[in-house]
């Protein structure tokens, strides 16, 4: 019987004690509480997810306190407002039913537009018809600037032209460059007002429409590889051009822009049908402007 006792005390002095009970953690703790309003987390989250995209990086880094605080008053305030039975006026439940119609149509729009497909084939089609867009040219200039140019050289040796002398200079370089006689990049370091481009033999790189002034744009698309056109003026000055090639940016580059854009037009298409199907019809003695709106105004 000793023996007995003597192994169960030793059994039981060898069991493990309990591990202590951990405390669970609230998955949607309340982050603020004034009164009788508890705002949990999903809640505040939720709310800063209907911010504009904007703003909510922000509401969630270094505004989240002060957006904690203008949600709070909100809160605090419907709350009040939902004591006096204001949620119950006429005006707020017309608010209120503008508001619900306004969701429900985001989200049908959302599901219209996830439900676009667009193929390979239609991006491919698009890139065609729009490729002049995806235009790009390589070139270098040489410009001269008359002395009330923005262009104009600040080198106190280098003789001021006047418009008529820039022009008269530009049109003789370009003479001598058709004919042979020097070589572009020569002239170009030499000559030159647009220093930096200068400096490389008067090379632009590679560039797409719109990033050149118009003049400069419209010459330089226009005219074939390899080719000097006529000298073109621009607020800069003179330039004399010449391109070295056309080139297209590539299709994969743009897909992603192709694709936006016949995703919108083709949900364009979708609610223009959807309109039409329902046979609008308007007041037109409502709708109509005003003839004192209507006629222009007398200078």
């Amino acid at each position: 019987m000793a023996l007995a006792l003597a192994g169960t005390a030793a059994f039981a002095q060898e069991k493990p004690a309990p591990a202590p009970q951990q405390t669970a953690v609230d998955a949607d703790p309340v982050v603020v509480s004034a009164g009788n309003v508890a705002i949990k987390k999903s809640e505040f989250e939720q709310a800063i997810k209907s911010l504009p995209a904007e703003y909510q990086q922000y509401a969630m880094g270094p505004g989240k306190k002060q957006f904690a605080e203008d949600y709070l008053r909100m809160k605090l305030l419907a709350s009040e407002g939902m004591k006096d039975g204001l949620d119950k006026s006429a005006d707020v439940q017309r608010q209120l039913d503008l508001m619900k119609e306004n969701l429900v149509a985001t989200e049908e729009l959302h599901k219209i537009e996830n439900g676009i497909t667009i193929s390979d084939a239609d991006l491919r089609k698009a890139y065609d018809e729009h490729k002049k867009e995806y235009e790009e040219v390589k070139a270098r200039h040489i410009l001269i600037a008359p002395k009330d140019s923005p262009a104009a050289s600040k080198d106190k040796d280098k003789k001021q032209l006047t418009d008529a002398e820039a022009k008269a200079k530009a049109e003789a370089i370009r003479k001598d460059l058709v004919a042979g006689k020097t070589k572009f990049e020569d002239v170009a370091k030499k000559e030159s007002d647009d220093v930096e481009s200068g400096k490389q033999g008067g090379e632009l790189g590679t560039f797409g429409r719109g990033q050149m002034v118009p003049e400069f744009e419209e010459a330089a698309f226009a005219a074939k590889a390899g080719e000097i056109p006529p000298v073109v003026k621009t607020q800069f000055g003179y330039h004399v051009i010449q391109v070295q090639e056309h080139t297209y940016r590539p299709f994969e580059e743009v897909k992603p822009t192709l694709e936006k854009m016949l995703r919108q037009q083709k949900l364009r298409e979708t609610l223009d049908a959807m309109k039409e199907s329902a046979k609008p019809t308007f007041n037109d003695a409502y709708f109509a402007v005003p003839k004192s709106e209507a006629e222009p105004k007398k200078q």
